[in-house]
């Protein structure tokens, strides 16, 4: 899943390798997809985008943004995004995929959902895109401990860290994967309620945050997720599918894994405590 590790990071590669490039042809939800999420309809995406150049790529919480001409494209959530070179084949399925006068290409598909759209500049009123181009990014000084703790109050008292943290897009870009190492490196469980958390907790736990995103982003995302070039990342996840089971870095406990809030949660019961 595209969090903002990965968001950041695949942004960066964008600017590195296809800015500059003008939009030879557009195949829009070539391989059908049920939650495949498009903005409008995607078959007018060839007219929107065709003869553009790309210009440009940010990231805003776990979204990527890429800037062509008057035109913008928007890639978030599962959506799997890389970019072949001339003579490299794209795979077969595929739910967005962008030729370029060069020959080289970027494609999106989606496993699970995920959000492939284009649009003209301005006209995407989706909530969540707004939120997180409008929230601080926690990678910026301006989320900083006031910014932090404005967050809690009496509406989030009785939610776990995981809701609270992960849910309803307080801190864009912080999902349930980037989740994991945070609450480990913070010695919180994921059922911790908000409310029962001390200015010192909270202190620990938005430390946690800007560090643990930051060396994430510093070492190409995390290792459970791939790069614009079908690389996983450098960093290695503490708490994941890939360590479920094994024993925990600092005491030796063997990883738990649960079912939680729709998703999964990994956690030390010696050193995460609810």
């Amino acid at each position: 899943m595209i969090e903002l590790p990965e968001a950041a990071v695949l942004a960066r590669q964008i600017n590195e390798t296809v800015v500059g490039k003008k939009v030879k042809n557009v195949i829009a939800a070539q391989t059908p997809h049920k939650l495949a999420w498009y903005f409008g309809d995607p078959q007018g995406y060839k007219g929107l985008l065709a003869g553009k150049v790309i210009s440009g790529a940010a990231s805003y919480g776990g979204q990527v943004e890429i800037t062509a001409g008057n035109a913008k494209l928007l890639f978030s959530d599962g959506v799997n995004l890389r970019y072949y070179n001339e003579g490299e084949k794209p795979p077969d399925k595929h739910q967005l995929l962008l030729e370029f006068d060069d020959g080289s290409s970027l494609v999106g598909w989606v496993q699970m959902y995920g959000g492939l759209s284009a649009f003209p500049e301005g006209e995407n009123d989706n909530k969540y895109y707004l939120m997180a181009k409008e929230k601080h990014s926690t990678l910026s000084s301006d989320f900083d401990e006031d910014y932090f703790k404005s967050l809690f109050d009496e509406g989030t008292a009785k939610l776990s860290l995981k809701a609270f943290l992960a849910t309803e897009q307080r801190i864009p870009g912080l999902g349930n994967g980037v989740l994991q190492d945070i609450l480990f490196n913070a010695k919180m469980h994921p059922k911790k309620k908000a409310g029962t958390l001390s200015a010192a907790d909270k202190q620990v736990l938005f430390d946690s945050i800007k560090s643990t995103l930051s060396e994430m982003m510093a070492k190409g995302g995390r290792d459970t997720e791939n790069d614009l070039f079908g690389k996983p990342g450098a960093y290695k996840t503490r708490l994941s599918k890939n360590t479920v089971g094994q024993p925990c870095p600092i005491c030796g406990a063997l990883i738990q894994k649960e079912a939680y809030l729709g998703g999964s949660i990994y956690y030390c019961a010696n050193c995460q405590r609810i």
